[in-house]
């Protein structure tokens, strides 16, 4: 369920920029993500992307969640599961779910119809060696093979044999070219470690790489526009190149910025080693840039998919800064976040004179311009109030209740702890203990400088945790050197806590809610309030900083 204040429907406007050739004649994308981990916040741009296209550009296509299930030795259907809740999170319902393994035998054909047409031929040279090779543009010892000979090697692979594990299917391209996706790229090869598939168990022995299978199957489910980042670009012409050498139609290729931030992690292998490490709660914790962390943290999709329509015609690859993001979803947020108000505690406990009558309460609005309802606003003669605010009250000042009206500040105890500041001799208070205030409900509170909240403590107050948090890195972009050694580079302490209560309306507020607490910002609840534990709220950055 969407929080409150995210608007479910998908209300982004048409971009010109991003016009698709063809679309007259129909459009249908596809997301292929590996089953090798959580979405982060870059796939949900692809994925948000080709929604968008399929969807809200030109309405009536067609979007296909594929999963591009090719690699054994990484892929596990927990990943899988959690690729298609992580979809929903996004608020996008794919017309269609596949998978790569669903056409292993198609994609075998094409594999022999490449071989017969002698544009693929068989490899035993090592990995290392054919590295080299190809930076080297040296041609294969085995370029030249007979067809016969590719083929009957093709179906050694293809039993897992000692001897198939040896060999690989590489496309005879051109071994020299200047673009080096096209040296004879490997199109088949043999896991190194013979795993079962999580969907095809021991059939296949021999599996299809991406570069060889996406294209084949693109073509296949009638893909007409194949979205790709710009980091894709060497790799198009092997793209077009495959589908022309076994007579299949080739989609169109639109190309797009992947999206990075700064101080942040997106290496699946860092992410899990924090995971592991316990340094984070899991993948959906609110620091991480997955796709259920951003979420968690308050992030709504009609936000997302805003940022990223926005940024979608971009082809440049910079490191983002987040306050544009986070801009962008208080846009959103705002108009549906209820506001109330919470105490950090210890607070001060403040007696009103000038107030004859028992404790009442009075309906409010729950905000101010637009109608989310109405809330219980309590008023008594015994409030809180925050010890920042009160320490700034001098004897006589006027100040502003929120909500209620002007009050004159009475009779300041302090604690007698004061202490002189050894660098000038000033007297400095301690905490204040106790403030008695005059009600001066005809003040102009347009002349006060100082408009604080309060509560009532004739309420049902609701205990709360406020959790805010800080970037992972504690530095914007690490240099390839400093990757080496990124957790030299990790912010000690990224989580911050406080214990504050809360007006008794809160007691209604449920997981995923998203409102605003006067003077301190937004908030997701993570954990709903009971009556044996507080209620725990994530601030919600607002975009003006990260924390």
């Amino acid at each position: 369920m969407p929080p409150k204040g995210e608007k479910g429907a998908k209300k982004a406007p048409k971009v010109k920029q991003m016009e698709l050739p063809n679309a007259e004649a129909g459009v249908v994308t596809r997301f292929p993500p590996e089953p090798s981990g959580y979405l982060h916040i870059g796939h949900s741009k692809a994925a948000l992307l080709n929604d968008y296209f399929a969807h809200i550009q030109y309405p009536g296509g067609k979007m296909i969640l594929r999963f591009d299930d090719t690699n054994t030795e990484k892929e596990k259907e927990e990943y899988q599961d959690a690729i298609m809740e992580d979809v929903a999170l996004l608020g996008i319902k794919p017309d269609m779910i596949s998978y790569t393994s669903n056409y292993f035998d198609e994609i075998d054909k094409y594999c022999v119809k490449i071989i017969q047409a002698g544009k693929a031929f068989a490899d035993d040279t090592p990995g290392e060696e054919m590295s080299r090779m190809r930076m080297a543009r040296e041609p294969s010892v085995h370029r030249d093979d007979s067809i016969e000979d590719n083929l009957k090697r093709y179906e050694e692979m293809k039993t897992g044999s000692d001897e198939g594990r040896r060999w690989c299917i590489r496309a005879k391209i051109s071994y020299a070219n200047d673009n080096a996706s096209l040296r004879d790229p490997v199109i088949y090869r043999c896991p190194k470690e013979q795993k079962p598939h999580h969907r095809t168990g021991d059939k296949y022995k021999a599996y299809p790489t991406y570069q060889f299978a996406c294209p084949v199957v693109d073509s296949i489910e009638g893909v007409t526009h194949a979205l790709r980042t710009t980091e894709y670009n060497d790799q198009d012409a092997q793209y077009k190149w495959i589908l022309k050498a076994i007579e299949l139609r080739t989609p169109y290729i639109w190309t797009f910025s992947k999206i990075q931030f700064v101080r942040t992690l997106m290496s699946k292998r860092k992410l899990t080693k924090l995971v592991d490490a316990g340094v984070v709660s899991g993948w959906d914790d609110p620091r991480f840039p997955t796709v259920r962390g951003i979420r968690r943290r308050g992030m709504t999709v009609e936000g997302l998919r805003d940022f990223m329509v926005s940024q979608g015609p971009s082809k440049n690859i910079v490191n983002m800064d987040w306050h544009t993001i986070w801009a962008m979803n208080k846009k959103v947020i705002d108009q549906g976040a209820a506001r109330y108000t919470a105490i950090d505690t210890p607070y001060v406990k403040c007696k009103i004179n000038g107030l004859d009558k028992a404790p009442y309460s009075e309906k409010q609005k729950l905000h101010a311009k637009f109608d989310l309802g109405e809330k219980d606003v309590w008023y008594s003669e015994t409030i809180a109030m925050e010890q920042e605010d009160c320490r700034t009250f001098t004897e006589g000042e006027e100040i502003t209740l929120m909500n209620w009206g002007n009050a004159i500040v009475k009779n300041i105890v302090s604690a007698k702890a004061n202490t002189d500041d050894l660098a000038g001799g000033v007297k400095v208070l301690g905490d204040v203990e106790s403030i008695e205030l005059d009600l001066h409900l005809e003040g102009d509170f347009k002349a006060t400088k100082k408009k604080v909240t309060w509560l009532s403590l004739d309420q049902d107050l609701v205990p709360v945790e406020l959790v805010d948090f800080d970037y992972l890195l504690n530095k914007e972009k690490l240099t390839e050197e400093e990757e080496k050694e990124w957790e030299n580079f990790l912010t000690p302490k990224t989580e911050f806590k406080s214990s504050a209560v809360a007006d008794c309306n809160i007691w209604n507020i449920k997981k995923d809610d998203i409102f605003q607490y006067d003077r301190k910002g937004y908030y997701r609840c993570d954990v709903a309030p009971t009556k044996e534990k507080p209620g725990v709220f994530f601030k919600i950055p607002s975009g003006k900083k990260f924390i």
